[in-house]
């Protein structure tokens, strides 16, 4: 095979450990100068691709890409952007080859969940159409932990930590105070479809009386009664109630409880924040003195206090991705394979995607505890080796040191413009 220019673009939420997967596809791909020329980053996702909008990374010398294992957020940008069918919206497909064309690209990297996936797999089916050789290769992240395939996903295990040291610690400040303030402790944590972080705030209880004492999962129908009654026994118990919950919580109806209405780019519902629906239940019924938090973009941006274990598999993705690659592998997701919990060992294999496009991981049942409110052995001994170890980024200044990159433009080659 030829030499040819790559393509890598971020799609969807960020995380703590995205950028760790950009460094191992960058620092992997110029390591094969023979078979890569240059790596191009698509500027906020895939509408750079379709707009043309390329920034050039070999402007970037090593010690910024490296500085990328350590840095939070997306380095190019980002985008909540789904492309249609392939019969539906054409158009947009073969825009992307045209692009694709006049930047001599001939391989496709997408760091993303599980819509980002179905991209993937989509764009390899066009170009396979079209007869251009383009291969494409999907690359996981989700602080979801909801891919298919995969034993988990870069991002989730940052997140994991993130929660339940932040649970934990809320926990000892309640119980502090829950004599003549607070008594309850909500705090809401990502997840639309599948209760994976709240499951992770579970971690914190090592014993009895521990916080959190409730989670509350989307796998689970909410049931205000019992829900209610559980607070309440709780704190005659234990003095306080630390509960965690997921934003995707829903009704015996399957309606999300805090649904504002709204959806997202990708056709979503966007959700209203449930943590408040539930602190009004506390009070109006129990008559107890609240407080709630919700993580929010802190539990995905949080890389001070990101999982090693995390870290060293969002790298591990990415470098596999163009192994893969320059082996001619197309439509295909490097995944993590769980060799044993204990001792933890993990190795990358290999998955199609179309196994994983639009496919959703649910937490088992046997996962959460029979009354639906806290995790089960087997779920901690699944979760606990993804949290483990730290990776501090370095700091400047009692803070700590980032890199923002230049992200120089690719100049255009086409005289067409692309309307998003």
């Amino acid at each position: 095979m030829s030499k040819q220019n790559a393509f890598y673009a971020q799609s969807g939420g960020v995380t703590a450990t995205i950028n760790t997967t950009a460094c191992g596809v960058i620092e992997t791909a110029r390591k094969h100068k023979n078979r890569i020329g240059k790596v191009y980053a698509g500027r906020d996702g895939i509408i750079g691709a379709l707009t043309e909008d390329l920034i050039d990374t070999s402007k970037e010398p090593a010690t910024a890409i490296r500085a990328l294992r350590h840095t939070p957020g997306g380095a190019f940008g980002s985008c909540r952007y789904k492309l249609k069918g392939l019969d539906e919206h054409r158009a947009q497909y073969e825009r992307l080859i045209e692009v694709f064309r006049a930047h001599d690209i001939g391989y496709f990297f997408y760091n993303g969940g599980n819509d980002s996936a179905d991209t993937s797999y989509k764009v390899s089916q066009i170009a396979e159409r079209l007869g251009y050789p383009l291969v494409c290769v999907g690359v996981p992240k989700t602080v979801d932990n909801d891919l298919a395939v995969t034993d988990c996903c870069p991002g989730f295990g940052s997140v994991a930590k993130y929660v339940a040291t932040s649970i934990r610690e809320a926990g000892y400040d309640v119980a502090s105070m829950a004599r003549t303030s607070t008594r309850v402790f909500i705090l809401e944590v990502m997840g639309r479809h599948a209760g994976w972080i709240t499951a992770a705030c579970g971690l914190a209880a090592e014993k009895e009386g521990d916080a959190p004492h409730i989670l509350l999962f989307p796998e689970i129908k909410f049931d205000e009664e019992r829900f209610l009654a559980r607070v309440d026994d709780t704190v005659r118990r234990h003095g306080y109630c630390a509960i965690g919950v997921s934003e995707g919580l829903r009704n015996a109806d399957g309606k999300f409880l805090s649904e504002s209405g709204l959806r997202d780019a990708f056709g979503h519902a966007q959700l209203g924040g449930v943590a408040p629906l539930l602190a009004s239940l506390v009070k109006d019924r129990l008559k107890q003195k609240y407080h709630w938090a919700v993580a929010d973009y802190l539990q995905r941006s949080a890389r001070h206090i990101a999982s090693k274990t995390d870290v060293l598999q969002s790298y591990a993705v990415g470098k596999a991705a163009v192994e893969l690659a320059i082996k001619g592998r197309s439509g295909v997701m490097p995944v993590i394979v769980r060799k044993s919990s204990k001792p933890y060992r993990w190795t990358v294999g290999v998955a199609e995607l179309k196994d994983v496009a639009n496919q959703e991981k649910m937490m088992p049942r046997d996962y959460i505890t029979g009354d639906g409110f806290h995790i089960t052995e087997k779920c901690r001994q699944y979760l606990e080796p993804l949290v483990q170890g730290e990776d501090y980024p370095p700091y400047r200044n009692g803070l700590p040191a980032y890199v923002k990159l230049r992200n120089a433009a690719v100049p255009k080659k086409l005289n067409t413009e692309f309307k998003i």
